[in-house]
This record gives C-alpha cells, structure tokens and sequence, in this order.
C-alpha cells in the first residue's frame, strides 16, 4: 500500500478519483495530543458533462486523538480493504 505525503491544498489534485486521506492536528485546549480525521474521498463521472467531477466524501473518524502512525495504520487496513491509495495531509 502506497503512501503519498502531500499538502492539504493539493491532496484534492494529486491522487486520482479515489482515496483515503488522513489529517492530523493539534488539539486546540491540549497541544500534546493529536487528533486524527480519516475520510474517503470520490469523483464521481458526470453522465451529462464529463468535465465535471462531483466529489462525495465519506468521514471515517472525525477529530479522535490517536497518534499519526495509529491513524495511518488504520486507513491503510481500510485502504487495502477498497483497494485504493491512502493520501496524508500536513
């Protein structure tokens, strides 16, 4: 399983029509821990215009403290599962 590390503002262009990314941040009241956003992202072909792409995004784990590695790990397990890339996001 492949791991692309890219900005957040390219993550959307980089990785294709179909994948994980992983975001992690500080926590706003407790800068030791690190919470941790794992979400699917697809484009979708539009049947009328092929030049439009609507984006559906499916949230996976929303704001949890868990360690970088750890939320790696699981979006790579669920990653594997579908089939297709895991993208994290500084």
């Amino acid at each position: 399983m492949t791991v692309k590390i890219v900005a957040e503002h390219q993550s959307a262009d980089s990785p294709g029509n179909d994948y994980v990314r992983v975001s992690t941040c500080s926590d706003p009241l407790d800068d030791t821990v690190t919470l941790a956003t794992i979400q699917r992202f697809v484009e979708r072909q539009n049947r009328d215009d092929a030049s439009k792409k609507p984006v559906h995004i499916k949230t996976l784990v929303m704001k949890q403290p868990m360690t970088t590695n750890e939320a790696l790990g699981l979006a790579k397990c669920y990653a594997a599962r579908k089939n297709i890339p895991v993208v994290y996001t500084d």
